[in-house]
């Protein structure tokens, strides 16, 4: 079977591997499209330390059933599905809470082991989602989850103000999590392509950072009060400290991503405001289960979200145009078959 393999960062071919045999309680799938992220990005460029190389990307995926060994009766042959690309050890301080997602021992598809850019994957069976959506809704479901996830975090009720920072993938299922609570959703970027789309996936409102002031339009939106929640879905020590700094007393912070240099804070804030401050790693089965409900009632939007579809052969092409000029894709999909 042929497979995408990063060799060592900046070099990527497509390559041919044995199939992969199924065993007791997992699925053999056949991957029909496969969704690039900003994860694959930096293993591509070596600098995501959790990969070494050779390295097989990819964990957002869409796949149809070849052969079932597992119990479950849903997953019949020719089911297409989504795949959870995470692992859990079931025996770490996390998975002991139930905290599956944060496993200490977490093995990604595509980070710590080899992923899903390949024609065949054997999975097992419990993190497979089946269901009633097209081949590129599939593919970005386990991206979504990640939002929800941290919306879930932060508790979101109906009509509380959620502030998102960063509308690219992850960013975007914070967004639309955040409207399919019921909240009053902002989001927030420099690109006003992205919060166009955000705003399809339910923003209330939008604000262009380098066109606005973002203190002042979340005043104006909150009557002073700032935002109940805030979502930091971008990992940059200025977002990092505007969420402390924007969000409501008693208010409630999520950090998704993850700042690269050290951040200095004003920590008096934590006190003062009575803060709650939560990280947000991965998804849990219930948030891949609403994302596929909010996909089945149609209210993301799919075609705007997907910049790009290109063929397994044409991969290692949009990788290095990717590195060149990563503004210039929001969804990279991969169709393998």
């Amino acid at each position: 079977m042929k497979a995408l393999v990063m060799s060592q960062p900046g070099q990527a071919s497509v390559e041919s591997l044995d199939e992969p045999k199924a065993k007791d309680g997992e699925v053999l799938l056949k991957v029909r499209m496969v969704g690039l992220c900003g994860s694959d990005l930096n293993s591509f460029r070596g600098s995501n330390p959790l990969v070494s190389f050779p390295r097989i990307p990819g964990h957002e995926i869409a796949g149809t059933v070849v052969e079932n060994k597992s119990d479950n009766p849903e997953l019949k042959p020719g089911t297409n599905v989504a795949v959870s690309p995470y692992s859990n050890c079931g025996t770490c301080a996390a998975c002991r809470r139930g905290r599956t997602n944060a496993c200490q021992f977490n093995q990604t598809l595509g980070v710590q082991r080899d992923g899903a850019l390949t024609e065949f994957i054997t999975v097992g069976a419990h993190r497979v989602y089946p269901a009633k959506l097209s081949l590129r809704e599939l593919c970005l479901v386990e991206p979504l989850t990640v939002g929800f996830h941290a919306v879930a975090r932060g508790r979101v009720t109906r009509n509380e103000v959620v502030a998102i920072f960063g509308c690219g993938g992850v960013g975007l299922g914070a967004v639309a999590a955040a409207s399919f609570e019921g909240a009053n959703t902002i989001a927030i970027d420099v690109d006003d392509k992205k919060l166009a789309i955000a705003r399809k996936a339910g923003a209330a409102h939008a604000i262009n950072a380098r066109q606005q002031s973002v203190p002042e339009k979340l005043a104006e939106l909150t009557n002073g009060l700032g935002p109940d929640v805030v979502v930091e879905a971008i990992g940059s020590p200025e977002t990092f400290r505007s969420a402390i700094e924007l969000v409501a007393f008693t208010g409630r912070v999520v950090y998704i991503g993850y700042a690269k240099k050290p951040v200095e804070y004003e920590t008096r804030l934590f006190v003062q405001k009575e803060l709650d401050i939560m990280g947000s790693r991965n998804a849990m089965p219930e948030d891949f289960r609403k994302v596929i409900q909010m996909l089945e009632d149609h209210r993301f939007p799919v075609d705007d979200a997907i910049t790009k579809v290109v063929a397994l052969e044409q991969a290692p092409a949009i990788l290095r145009a990717w590195q060149e000029n990563p503004a210039a894709f929001t969804k990279i999909v991969v169709a393998v078959d």
